[in-house]
């Protein structure tokens, strides 16, 4: 196994951690109803758990976890692979992944340790892929997403031994190098605290899922789920009190996207108008489907067309196009960006893609708890300073993961809202943390309590 790079530095720094051991186990679950992404239906999922020890210089010691879905099906989607063996590759690969962790002896920050180890798990993907012959190598995406519970459970032991919530460790009082180290010479002086709130916004608006398979009326529900929660639109709109909702749709059948908007918004207006609701919002997510930019561009005039109020109340559009930003330089957004916001999600993978999404007309990006914190809080600030739309958004994250990605959009600055799925499709995965967290986990008026996502670690005490 090749050494990692030390981190190099001018002198040794108190505050410091090094990593002592690290495991991981995975527990699976099975969704209460189906969610289709890309075309494809998912009914399952494998949550990844990670526990870190650490130790400081002065031999202070603490214990962080961290948790995410192995989401194969949105980071390695392939026609080539299958769903059992990209999911496998991920299995692999976190193992590869805990080792090289408990290895690297460098005392650092979380950051600075991710950082030094990024060129290893992306080395490790790459001898994954070669000895299980996969037909298509393990993405870049793929990787953040395995290696992100690893990242997470350092930062919450960093915050746990210096007696901190995670966002309070972002600035000079605990970081030894500027962002100039991560993002290039122009962030020289700057750090992500500057764009970060060290307390969380006390609530936020809820996005709840309209996946492109969910039942939306009585008429649509094909079998009962008959376990006493919603089962059509209107149902989840009154139970939650939802006013922002994010619909799935195809991108490559025009007249059912359509239709399927047009719908969506039929339900809502007639629901929120029993409910004395004024206004409302949708995102419309395609999951990188759309031919090309044209496609949406005509959707978006076609929709306006049908439904003028329905159209307002679009706040942007996620991902339309191909992920592979370099590889399809044609699917420029500036024609669609002037209409809506355009936010990149599967694309951003490092800073370099965001960059190149802003020069191809993205006006937005999708920060992610499963691309990595350490990541995520660089490229925070480097879209903050592009004056890009933020927002984040959730991966079915269920318990710890979610508390991660609520503690997110809760301290990144200009988020305004949080998404939170599995309490439809794999409320199981929750139970036990409504108890402990009824604010995050059990929504009534459309808004997630969010005040108590300060605790010691990278989110409430967990």
């Amino acid at each position: 196994m090749a050494a990692a790079p030390a981190i190099l530095r001018a002198g040794p720094r108190s505050t410091d951690i090094r990593i002592e051991e690290v495991s991981t186990d995975y527990v699976y679950y099975r969704y209460r109803v189906p969610i289709k992404f890309g075309g494809v239906e998912s009914d399952n999922a494998t949550i990844q758990n990670v526990d870190c020890a650490v130790s400081s210089r002065s031999g202070k010691a603490a214990k962080g976890f961290g948790s995410m879905p192995l989401g194969n099906a949105w980071s390695f989607p392939s026609r080539q692979v299958s769903h059992a063996d990209t999911l496998e590759s991920m299995k692999r690969l976190s193992q590869r992944i805990a080792k090289i962790t408990a290895n690297y002896k460098e005392y650092g920050h979380p950051i600075d340790l991710n950082y030094a180890l990024q060129s290893l798990y992306l080395k490790a993907a790459e001898e994954v892929s070669r000895e299980m012959r996969l037909a298509e190598p393990i993405p870049k995406l793929c990787t953040e997403v395995t290696a992100s519970a690893f990242d997470a459970a350092i930062h919450d032991a960093f915050g746990k031994l210096h007696g901190v919530n995670c966002y309070y460790t972002y600035g000079p009082e605990f970081m030894t190098y500027d962002l100039s180290r991560y993002a290039g010479p122009e962030y020289k002086g700057e750090y992500p605290s500057q764009y970060l709130l060290k307390e969380p916004k006390p609530r936020m608006p809820l996005y709840h899922l309209v996946g492109a398979a969910d039942a939306l009326e009585d008429s649509d529900i094909k079998q009962p789920v008959a376990d006493g929660l919603p089962e059509t639109l209107s149902e989840w709109i009154n139970f939650n009190g939802l006013t922002h909702l994010k619909i799935k749709l195809d991108g490559d059948d025009a007249k059912w996207d359509v239709e399927r908007l047009v719908r969506v918004d039929r339900i809502t207006t007639e629901t929120q108008k029993k409910r004395g609701v004024k206004e409302w919002v949708y995102s419309l997510d395609f999951n990188e489907r759309c031919p090309n930019i044209q496609y949406l561009v005509d959707f978006l005039h076609t929709v306006k067309a049908q439904t003028p109020d329905g159209f307002e109340r679009i706040q942007y559009v996620e991902q339309p196009t191909a992920r592979d930003l370099k590889s399809h330089r044609e699917n420029a957004m500036q024609a669609a960006s002037r209409i809506k916001p355009v936010v990149i999600d599967e694309s951003l993978t490092d800073l370099e893609s965001l960059l190149l999404s802003r020069q191809m007309g993205y006006t937005g990006a999708a920060l992610k708890a499963c691309k990595g914190q350490s990541f995520m809080m660089i490229a925070a600030l480097v879209a903050e300073k592009q004056k890009m739309f933020l927002c984040v958004q959730d991966l079915t994250c269920p318990g710890a993961s979610l508390i991660q990605s609520a503690s997110m959009a809760a301290h990144v600055r200009d988020v305004m809202a949080i998404e939170a799925n599995a309490r439809q499709y794999m409320p199981i995965a929750n139970q036990g943390w409504e108890k402990r967290f009824p604010g995050v986990f059990i929504i009534k008026d459309g808004y997630m309590d969010t005040a108590h996502l300060n605790g010691p670690g990278i989110g409430a005490v967990l």
